[in-house]
């Protein structure tokens, strides 16, 4: 007899010291179940294998719901070892009559790695270990006294096969997808490809049935939309696969539609198991389904994170215009977006212009502050444009100052010319005099009041100045205040904008992208692991630092010109839309 080979190890190049060397899969699989057997359950195992070498599983041919059938050469199977005993005999030989062998299941059940380690799958994938070979047993049994006319009968009579293999795989929407559009030509996601290896030709005593490869991402869509639950869709899918892989395909005809549709329902009901099957489940899907707006393949929704694992190790994401909307307001949406990256593992860390107690006060009100939060007094993060960064624990990494001088004249020039005017030095907002828009910095901007001090001298003496911020309308900071301190600084100091209304004046070399810089260092992260997401001008180097840069829509055009992407709007839950589309 052959030795038995699983589906996954079929191709001897998994083993070369060339694919060791290569990019690796880590596949976790589920040890055989074979019917003549009750073996207790056995103990998980991992196997890596090459991930450029894994398409080499599925060879001949396969079906999906929209499939088309294609032909597909098989690799020759590795040859089992022969064994000879030596016979004595009698005088009188005596033939033992040949006992009828009970034919042997193996079923292997895989996790392709892209999928977490969530337990909902976990269980799945054990609860299929006994399914499916029930499934196999009912769906073999059918075909004996089969009336059907539009099934391929290559796989008819079992009584010549001593072993049945097949595997399963459950994987994500952008494994599925790759695999579709290599086999098919069809650059999107769908729920289950069967791919058959049976070669009718080969007289073989195992009956390599093939694989089932199963979009769990998709499954929960539709378990849904059906109203049932994930496990019951996956054996939906299963059954449809398995039908595949015996020769039914509802593609060629109504007839043949029909038929597999009979059987798919015939199968669901003898096994007890939930749902409509998946030919009958479309149709009603598509009786009753309301016109929507497509939405985007790359988006990946709330609880469907848990099927990705992250693509990044850290976001840094700006505030104002960015994580906050138009009204200076995180929403909802973008407050559950960070909660569940943080729950699927990525680490957000804010990259703002505000203080510290700013960014504080205003993402508490989201419950996102604290030891389990994005931000805190003992968290990471960049404030002050930069100037003040705070690594592990929140402990200072840096501080930047603004030239005594300059800060002398952008004073003078404040109470000469009665523009408000805001200088930051660390927890402290201090200013000259009393102004609505001042009074707005706290009670919209949630910055700390700020402190009136009674003269120039006076409020450099107080503290060390990191910046110091105009505020004015629009037209005058644009028209007016821009243009003055652009040329009055030289290069003793360097204006930004995070916002229209107001004009910062910072120390040379200032950015948030250099402060980000200085946190990587002190976290030993490089670049390659972050995702960024800002709108400001100020934003500019942070987002030419990190491996993906997102600007919004409602951006500086300087800063979307250097985007790698552009998100929709801060008021359109930007920073929620960009982590559901890239971060995973």
């Amino acid at each position: 007899m052959l030795s038995r080979v699983y589906p996954i190890l079929r191709h001897n190049r998994l083993f070369s010291a060339e694919a060791r060397e290569m990019p690796r899969a880590t596949l976790l699989l589920l040890q055989p179940n074979f019917l003549r057997f009750s073996p207790r359950t056995p103990p998980l195992n991992r196997l890596d294998v090459s991930s450029s070498e894994f398409s080499s599983m599925f060879r001949r041919r396969f079906h999906a719901l929209r499939s088309t059938v294609g032909d597909w050469t098989k690799l020759p199977k590795p040859p089992g070892r022969v064994f000879a005993e030596r016979r004595e005999y009698r005088k009188i030989r005596r033939r033992t009559p040949k006992k009828k062998q009970e034919l042997e299941l193996s079923v292997s059940i895989c996790i392709e790695e892209q999928l977490p380690d969530d337990l909902e799958i976990q269980n799945i994938a054990e609860m299929l270990r006994l399914n499916v070979p029930m499934a196999m047993t009912l769906a073999f049994n059918g075909l004996k006294d089969s009336k059907y006319k539009t099934r391929e009968t290559d796989i008819e009579d079992l009584g010549g096969y001593e072993t049945v293999e097949l595997s399963v795989m459950l994987c994500n929407d952008d494994f599925i997808c790759k695999l579709n559009k290599e086999w098919r030509g069809e650059d999107h996601a769908t729920d289950v490809l069967s791919m058959s290896q049976h070669v009718p030709e080969l007289k073989l005593p195992v009956l390599m049935m093939g694989d089932i490869v199963i979009s769990v991402e998709t499954a929960a869509r539709q378990a849904a939309e059906r109203g049932h639950t994930l496990l019951d869709e996956i054996r939906i899918l299963v059954i449809h696969g398995l039908l595949h892989l015996l020769g039914f395909d509802h593609e060629i005809s109504n007839e043949a539609e029909k038929e597999m549709e009979e059987e798919e329902e015939l199968l669901l009901k003898s096994l007890g198991w939930k749902g409509k099957g998946l030919i009958q489940s479309a149709y009603d899907i598509e009786k009753t389904a309301k016109p929507q707006l497509e939405k985007s393949d790359d988006r990946k929704e709330g609880d469907g994170l848990r099927l990705y694992r992250p693509k990044f190790s850290y976001i840094f994401c700006d505030m104002d215009g960015t994580l906050l909307n138009s009204k200076s307001q995180i929403s909802e949406a973008n407050a559950k977006a960070l909660k569940e990256a943080m729950l699927r593992g990525l680490k957000v860390v804010i990259a703002t212009g505000k203080s510290r107690p700013g960014a504080i006060r205003i993402l508490k009100t989201a419950d996102l502050t604290g030891s389990d939060g994005i931000v805190s007094e003992s968290s990471p993060g960049v404030f002050v444009q930069g100037l003040l960064v705070y690594g592990r624990q929140g402990k200072e990494v840096y501080r930047g100052y603004l030239d005594r001088e300059v800060c002398r004249e952008t004073c003078l020039y404040s109470l000469e010319h009665r523009i408000p005017l805001i200088a930051f030095s660390q927890d402290r907002c201090l200013t000259l005099f009393d102004h609505p828009l001042v009074d707005s910095l706290h009670t919209i901007y949630n910055e700390p009041k700020a402190e009136i001090i009674s003269s120039v001298d006076q409020l450099i003496a107080e503290a060390d100045i990191q910046k110091v911020i105009f505020m004015d309308t629009t037209e005058g900071v644009s028209s007016v205040i821009r243009p003055y301190w652009s040329e009055a600084t030289g290069d003793r100091a360097n204006v930004v904008q995070a916002q229209s209304d107001m004009l910062e004046i910072v120390p040379p070399g200032t950015s948030k992208g250099n402060g980000v810089k200085m946190l990587l260092n002190h976290l030993g992260v490089s670049p390659d692991e972050i995702m960024a997401i800002g709108d400001g001008e100020n934003d500019i180097e942070m987002l030419k630092l990190a491996s993906l840069g997102v600007a919004l829509s409602n951006g500086a055009e300087k800063t979307k010109a250097v985007a790698d992407v552009i998100g929709v709007s801060n008021d359109q839950d930007g920073v929620a839309d960009a982590i559901y589309r890239y971060a995973f």
